[in-house]
């Protein structure tokens, strides 16, 4: 069995025990040791699932997530309740320092401010992604 199969396999195994991750939607592929990850994912949180994943795999050296997020058509939120949400989730996490904001525009979420530690920036993406620090 080659070795790219092999990753491939691998790869495909641990996201089926995501459950944020194992999404039938998603395909693997593996060239020389990156790991390409294509297809849909209904959240933003199922996209960064999906990438941690593919890194928790002994021989992947780098991914290429080419998923594309496509929200369920209920799911659909304006940009001033993507802003209010991701506001709210600034403000209740507490490794996320005051006067960091969040403004939606487009579909997209960006974070300014002024941070003094890694933990500051990777706090406001977890709180805006919704997932919980590990």
């Amino acid at each position: 069995m080659s070795q790219a199969k092999d990753i491939r396999d691998a790869v495909e195994h641990e996201l089926s025990y995501d459950p944020l991750a194992g999404d039938p939607d998603i395909s693997v592929k593996d060239i020389n040791g990156d790991g390409a990850l294509n297809g849909t994912v209904p959240g933003y949180p199922h996209y960064l699932e999906a990438a941690a994943a593919v890194r928790r795999v002994a021989g992947v050296q780098k991914l290429q997530n080419h998923l594309e997020v496509v929200l369920p058509s209920g799911d659909y939120r304006d940009d001033p309740t993507r802003t209010t949400l991701a506001t709210n989730a600034l403000t209740l996490n507490i490794a996320v320092p005051a006067g960091v904001e969040a403004t939606a525009k487009n579909g997209n979420i960006t974070l300014t401010g002024t941070v003094s530690y890694g933990t500051g920036r990777t706090g406001g993406k977890q709180a805006v992604a919704g997932r919980l620090p590990r």
